[in-house]
């Protein structure tokens, strides 16, 4: 286990670098740029224009552009220059890095915790009351766009005289050091954004398991394991839900990248300070570093979670080896 996860580890490095490629060719694609707007503005001449992309090395040949921008990266942890915030890259990341590894772990947790148990619950009992309501609510969420519940959330709240349902504070707690009352503000206006961004992806989540556990419960070995008299309860779950998980493992490391990417639209709308309305802000606004810096961090998350899947199928079955 330990030569695969260092061969995967150095396989890692060369995919890594294809995608910063990619990233930055695709960025470059872009017509015009950030710079190319001061064009427009009678306070800034061509002169200064050029001195600015000379102090930043973008009159160089794109190779050379690229070859700075990775190794800053690397060796230096610098990301480069948001000329639409004045402010050096990282800086700008590490305000929002917080936040946003907090409200999608929560929402990652949240979802698979109910996701989970109600698709091996649906699987068992097909006709019951749950499952049928389950079911309908999986279709509902799969159904309906992750921010048309944030807008119906939206409206309810504020039909019952609530105000303040944006953001994550209210005005008078944004800047307010931590107390019990910031954070039960705090708690009164997260729920919204969790209930939104989960929803979707726990119809889908309860959906796979639901299915993958039926399959499972028609193979032969599970038939076997009842004739042998094994208890109903270590058939179910310590053959078949320990199988059928091993699927789910899998798009667990895939969920990893929304970390940053995840439900971009809800967070803009409901002025959540996260990644993924930075990433859209930088990209209409052609602030290239910036979103540049988003998306390779996103491919960086991605190689973990696919390893980390890897890893942890491994301990989750047996059966399965890496040499």
């Amino acid at each position: 286990m330990l030569i695969y996860t260092a061969r995967r580890l150095l396989l890692a490095i060369p995919t890594l670098v294809l995608i910063s490629m990619l990233i930055f060719a695709v960025m470059q694609l872009q017509p015009g740029g950030f710079l190319s707007n001061y064009l427009d503005d009678p306070r800034f001449s061509e002169e200064t224009v050029n001195n600015i992309k000379r102090q930043f090395g973008l009159d160089q040949p794109l190779h050379i552009q690229y070859w700075n921008w990775l190794t800053s990266i690397v060796f230096r942890g610098d990301f480069g220059f948001s000329f639409l915030s004045g402010r050096p890259v990282s800086s700008i990341i590490w305000e929002r890095v917080g936040w946003t590894v907090a409200l999608a772990s929560l929402t990652l947790a949240i979802t698979w915790l109910i996701a989970v148990p109600l698709g091996i619950a649906t699987a068992l009992r097909r006709r019951g009351v749950l499952a049928t309501g389950s079911n309908f609510l999986g279709y509902m969420g799969l159904a309906t766009p992750d921010f048309l519940i944030a807008l119906l959330l939206i409206y309810m709240v504020l039909s019952l005289g609530g105000t303040n349902v944006g953001g994550l504070f209210s005005p008078q707690y944004i800047d307010a050091p931590w107390s019990w009352d910031r954070f039960i503000n705090f708690l009164s206006h997260l729920w919204i954004p969790i209930v939104a961004m989960s929803a979707e992806g726990l119809a889908g989540l309860m959906r796979q398991m639901r299915a993958n556990l039926l399959d499972v419960l028609g193979m032969d070995y599970i038939r076997t394991a009842r004739a042998k008299g094994l208890a109903e309860r270590v058939v179910i779950y310590r053959h078949a839900v320990r199988n059928a998980i091993n699927p789910m493992i899998s798009l667990a490391g895939l969920s990893l990248p929304q970390l940053i990417s995840s439900d971009i639209v809800v967070a803009k709308l409901l002025s959540l300070p996260t990644m993924g309305p930075l990433l859209l802000d930088s990209l209409f606004a052609k602030d290239q570093q910036v979103a540049m810096a988003i998306l390779m961090l996103s491919a960086v998350l991605l190689v973990v979670g696919n390893l980390l899947a890897d890893i942890a199928l491994s301990l989750a079955d047996p059966r399965i080896r890496y040499d």
